[in-house]
């Protein structure tokens, strides 16, 4: 187990893992049977489990510096969508998991890259303790 997922990174993880499992079945579904009704949405989601995806493997293995892209992305892919979504609802017949900031997923899309960024933040900090 590495650095990044000891301790609370355990539950980061796990919901990375969880979303990503949840946006991309979601968006395969739709790619496969309904591409034509909402591709961009449909494409945006799916790119949702790929940075989902990116995230939960940096930090399982404490890549650093990819857990901060991926998550970096993922937070301004939130945010652009969402207020996107708010100020034009028909720009996105269907929506995606970003949409009005995640209401779909409970905010929690909004709110995992800033707990992802934080767990970044705190875990720099904190001295590495040897395996035992």
């Amino acid at each position: 187990m590495s650095e990044l997922s000891r301790g609370p990174g355990r539950v980061l993880v796990a919901v990375y893992a969880i979303f990503t499992l949840a946006a991309g079945a979601r968006s395969g579904y739709q790619l496969a049977t309904e591409f034509d009704r909402a591709p961009v949405a449909y494409l945006l989601s799916a790119l949702a489990a790929v940075i989902y995806l990116l995230a939960t493997a940096a930090l399982w293995t404490s890549r650093r510096g990819i857990a901060l892209a991926a998550i970096g992305i993922e937070l301004a892919g939130v945010l652009g969508v969402g207020l996107y979504s708010v100020l034009d609802g028909e720009a996105f017949p269907e929506p995606t998991v970003w949409s009005d900031f995640g209401a779909g997923y409970g905010y929690v899309p909004l709110v995992l890259p800033v707990l992802g960024l934080l767990w970044l933040r705190r875990s720099s900090r904190e001295p590495v303790s040897p395996e035992r």
